[in-house]
């Protein structure tokens, strides 16, 4: 099976970017992303503002789709994370939600092994793996650098971007332009912190093109809901994106006009946080499977 090497990555989000390969729509391939980092943390006496900057948050890619076009849709599926010896969480002055309460900065590193991230001798997590970084290219003239998320997806940190879901995004450029990073074995939602247990590793990954809708953010779609994705500077404002395509998306499939749609969505669903410590803040609007027609694109 193919492997598309971490050497080919980007540091910013381009559609100027080259592809560095490229694939058919369906293929199964592995993937090797570095961690957030790169590298950089190789144990707990470096720290922080030590690193190089211009080595922060990279990607791994760009990877043609064949045949996508502006106005299709890619839909990414993971199949299997695998991960390094060891994760790393990295503090440091201003970094995260409460970043002023850090007087000196310090890191951490966490062994990965059996399954489990061994924070201490006392607490061993489970793993949750998980893509902090999927996007397509965004539309021509911009350059983003991969730490921000968008319509296009980019650094969403959404911690539902994992095995048994899938991922779609709204194509902006011919090829789409993929690139994958910044695995992590274990986030919670919000990211508070600024940082997740971050590891390099390979995920196996399915892409597939669709011709037959159309989106104009990310969507996820799970065994139990379809959640909508909405990137904007302050909370208040990705949570009414993302809230509006859901009760959108309710109009459509229930036939309802918006009144019906507005308080069908305050009774049974949701609003919730993936992150909020990067350039832009990242919401979901969640809409559980209520009904026989919920759940598909």
């Amino acid at each position: 099976m193919r492997v598309i090497s971490k050497e080919n990555a980007v540091f910013t989000f381009n559609a100027a970017h080259p592809p560095k390969c490229q694939i058919e729509s369906g293929e199964i391939f592995w993937i090797e992303v570095e961690d957030a980092y790169r590298g950089q943390i190789t144990d707990a006496s470096v720290k922080r503002p030590e690193l190089d900057t211009t080595k922060i948050n990279w990607s791994t890619g760009p990877i043609l789709v064949k045949d996508a076009k502006p106005g299709d849709v890619l839909c990414i599926e993971f199949l299997d994370f695998e991960f390094g010896p060891q994760g790393v969480m990295p503090s440091s002055m201003g970094l995260g939600l409460l970043g002023e309460m850090i007087t000196q900065p310090d890191s951490k590193i966490i062994p990965i092994r059996d399954g489990y991230a061994i924070f201490s001798d006392e607490i061993h997590l489970p793993l949750t793996p998980m893509a902090g970084v999927c996007a397509v290219a965004p539309p021509p003239g911009l350059d983003l650098r991969c730490v921000y998320p968008g319509d296009f997806g980019g650094n969403l940190d959404t911690t539902k971007v994992t095995v048994g879901s899938k991922l779609y995004l709204p194509v902006f450029n011919d090829g789409a332009n993929l690139c994958i990073g910044d695995f992590h074995a274990c986030m919670g939602d919000g990211e508070v912190s600024g940082t997740a247990i971050e590891t390099p590793g390979r995920g196996l990954v399915r892409v597939t093109l669709r011709k037959d809708c159309k989106i104009e953010r990310p969507v996820i779609e799970t065994n139990e809901a379809i959640y909508f994705l909405a990137s904007a500077e302050t909370l208040d404002e990705c949570v009414k994106i993302a809230v509006k395509d859901g009760i959108n998306y309710l109009m459509q499939k229930l036939e309802l006009n918006f009144q019906d749609a507005y308080r069908l969505f305050s009774a049974a669903c949701d609003t919730q946080i993936s992150q909020v410590v990067n350039p832009l803040k990242t919401a979901r609007a969640r809409c559980p499977r209520f009904h026989e027609k919920i759940g598909r694109l």
